[in-house]
């Protein structure tokens, strides 16, 4: 039958020489390194600051977080548009989070519009959210696919105002 070879396993000494430790423990540890060097590492989001105006077009496949000024259209995988924000394009992306202004189509299988939120355009959607005092005109498209620009199956024209204020 076959044996394990006990060549590399610590023991008992032998003529006085210091017992070996396994070949595992001389490895370093580095924080965050669990994964072997050669696997590709998710980049960190970049964020865009308050005082940055962009005019042209965004695209990654990372995350992204917008909190100036953008003209043109963005693609991300997750999108956060800050609250201060203001986009004049279109946004696409597997995740949208609007706390923002966006002027222009959102196209995202999961978009959340936020109670800052103000869209003035269409939204097509896998699954939305919409919390209450959200600001959003437009029309809303759901699709099973809606980062590949076919048609909808769904559509709905809505308007999503704050609460009324209660009459004293």
């Amino acid at each position: 039958m076959f044996s394990k070879s006990r060549i590399n396993e610590p023991g008992p000494a032998k003529d006085g020489e210091p017992a070996k430790a396994p070949e595992t423990a001389k490895k370093p540890v580095v924080p965050g390194m669990d994964v072997p060097p050669s696997a590709k590492a998710k980049p960190p989001a970049s964020i865009l600051s308050s005082d940055l105006t962009i005019t042209g077009n965004l695209k990654t496949s990372g995350d992204i977080q917008i909190e100036g000024t953008v003209e043109g259209d963005i693609r991300a995988h997750l999108l956060t548009i800050g609250e201060n924000a203001t986009i004049r394009g279109e946004c696409v992306a597997d995740d949208v989070i609007v706390n923002g202004r966006i002027v222009g189509r959102v196209r995202g299988l999961k978009v959340r519009l936020t109670s800052t939120a103000k869209v003035e355009g269409d939204i097509i959607h896998k699954t939305i959210a919409i919390e209450s005092g959200a600001h959003f005109e437009g029309s809303v498209q759901r699709q099973e696919d809606p980062l590949s620009g076919q048609g909808g199956i769904t559509s709905h024209r809505a308007s999503v105002l704050p609460p009324a204020k209660p009459e004293n």
